[in-house]
């Protein structure tokens, strides 16, 4: 999305990888607390009722919204599309999944090796959750003396309502509610949150709506309210403006709704409008100068889904203190974030060249076509501002000019000495003449 000042910014994919970075160290983060105590979950006061976790997912979930939005826009093969969400999520969750169940889980369990591998749990953790639906929490003896022996990986958690989106933007996608039809996302947005609001208002805000193979209904629902938010915004793209002032504005809404009682039920529905919102409009303004160090934020996906698995660890060998948590989980995280990123999510992320559209392999210059995922539509407006000399960068167009017509070469004049007393031919109206 065209913004003023574009040489202030840096290109739209590194703002949504940094933004998706800082959104990982958040949840890591936020995990830190309910894990030494789990009737704390956040690190804010409770009275609160503010979670920089749960507003860091509800981001999440509207990046991911419009950039599979965009995919899907850029190329509409639903088993291409598939399969690049295919490669994209599951490469990282097996292999943590499965490090997990056959590495860790022999180390730490309390049963012997002969109940631990005898125990169909063992191996219904690894398919039960390289399958999504249902989750499986709980590894046999693993954790167990933990204060939060709850689960030996609750990051995954999220992964199936992710998956869930998906499904939605190629239902929607083959309806072509995403190209000339874009008119439904707004039906669709105020479905999900409807759905939302009464959820909320039978069970409360962080209430218990029952789940859907293991995951929780209400959470879900509330996660696809920005999901869904995000298709709209890329549907719209060419209506809606991004600008930072509306989304600073959005967040102090929040902000200030969910400490004035009588208008805080409203914050389920601002909340998700305010981190979607925002979450995109600062994923275009992303400063310029972080344009070059993207390719340390890569690994925020391995860092997610790592975070709970190393906090566990630690709390396991005595951790105690939330804060000493953090400065033990957080780059402890992180490192298994670049492992995950070097030794699986970069491989099969190059598998993805062969589930380009055919004729994108080269664009009609000779240089590689833009990978369909990697990179955001920058839209231009129809009616081009008046530039600015202070903001602007001009672009030098080399004009080709147009194909003259062929040039007749003109005719060889024969030079002549006339013979004496020989009379000259005249001159055609004072030019020669040309046949």
């Amino acid at each position: 999305m065209s913004s003023p000042g574009a040489k202030t910014y840096a290109k739209p994919d590194t703002g949504f990888a940094w933004l998706r970075m800082v959104g990982a160290i958040l949840v890591v983060f936020e995990h830190c607390f309910p894990i030494i105590e789990p009737s704390r979950i956040t690190s804010l006061p409770s009275s609160w009722n503010i979670s920089l976790g749960y507003f860091a997912l509800m981001g999440f979930f509207a990046m991911s919204g419009y950039q599979i939005a965009d995919s899907w826009r850029r190329d509409s093969s639903w088993w291409r599309y598939l399969l690049k969400r295919v490669l994209r999520i599951w490469p990282p969750l097996l292999f943590v999944v499965m490090v997990t169940a056959f590495v860790i889980g022999p180390l730490v369990t309390v049963l012997s090796p002969r109940e631990y591998w005898g125990n169909h749990d063992t191996w219904g953790y690894v398919v039960n959750n390289a399958m999504l639906y249902p989750l499986q929490h709980l590894l046999p003896g693993v954790f167990t003396e933990n204060p939060y022996p709850f689960s030996a990986n609750g990051s995954i958690w999220t992964l199936p309502m992710e998956t869930t989106g998906y499904l939605i933007v190629l239902v929607i996608g083959l309806v072509g509610g995403l190209a000339r039809g874009r008119i439904v996302l707004f039906p669709l947005l105020l479905a999900f949150m409807v759905a939302d609001g009464i959820m909320g208002a039978s069970v409360g805000f962080h209430g218990d709506a029952g789940s859907l193979f293991s995951v929780p209904l209400g959470s879900m629902v509330a996660f696809l309210v920005a999901f869904v938010l995000g298709m709209l915004l890329h549907g719209y793209r060419d209506l809606i403006p991004l600008r930072p002032a509306v989304a600073y504005a959005l967040v102090a809404l929040y902000l200030v709704a969910n400490f004035t009682p009588p208008i805080e039920p409203a914050t389920r529905f601002i909340l998700p409008i305010a981190a979607g919102y925002g979450a995109i409009t600062w994923a275009y303004h992303w400063p310029r100068r972080l344009d070059g160090y993207d390719q340390w934020v890569y690994p925020s996906y391995g860092m997610y889904v790592w975070g709970m698995p190393v906090q566990q660890l630690f709390t396991l060998a005595g951790v105690r203190d939330s804060y000493l948590l953090i400065v033990l989980a957080v780059p402890t995280a992180y490192v298994c974030g670049v492992v995950s990123w070097r030794l699986i999510e970069r491989p099969t992320q190059k598998l993805r060249i062969y589930l380009r559209v055919p004729d994108e392999s080269r664009s009609a210059d000779g240089r590689p076509a833009p990978n369909p995922d990697t990179e955001v539509t920058q839209v231009i407006p129809a009616v081009p501002p008046a530039p600015n000399p202070d903001t602007e960068i001009t672009q030098v167009i080399r004009a080709v000019p147009p194909a003259s017509p062929p040039r007749r070469p003109a005719p060889q004049v024969a030079r002549f000495r006339p013979r004496p007393g020989a009379s000259v031919p005249p001159l055609a109206h004072g030019r020669e003449r040309r046949n």
